[in-house]
């Protein structure tokens, strides 16, 4: 497994398919099967891909950053700070699992407001 590789290949797979072209990042960097397991998300590669073009045509000036990304063995893990219409915040960390050839084939996420207090000083990353 090539880490770097797949590092560069989930953060770019991710903001090609929330920057609207979810097609072109299955096309590119997804293998024969894609397992989702976000509940929100259809299984496969048509699941993936009609949520982010609704997702696209609903909130096209949503907007996303990269914090960190880590990766070991098959898997490559991505937070990251969302901004979407009505300055609605959230934070996200996503596991994508590589096949042999470098292709991704499942995901899990999980994603969280941020809220307008907190208990603490501390950011969310």
């Amino acid at each position: 497994m090539n880490l770097q590789q797949n590092k560069d290949n989930a953060i770019a797979f991710y903001k090609m398919a929330y920057e609207g072209n979810p097609k072109e990042a299955i096309e590119k960097f997804v293998g024969a099967d894609y397992i989702q397991h976000n509940p929100d998300v259809k299984d496969g590669k048509s699941g993936f891909i009609a949520y982010f073009e609704r997702m696209q045509r609903e909130y096209p000036e949503k907007t996303i950053e990269f914090v960190r990304c880590i990766a070991e063995g098959d898997l490559v893990s991505l937070h990251t700070h969302q901004t979407w219409p009505g300055n609605d915040q959230y934070v996200t960390m996503d596991f994508f699992r590589f096949d042999e050839q470098g292709k991704i084939v499942e995901h899990w996420d999980a994603i969280q407001q941020i809220p307008e207090h907190s208990a603490n000083k501390n950011t969310m990353y």
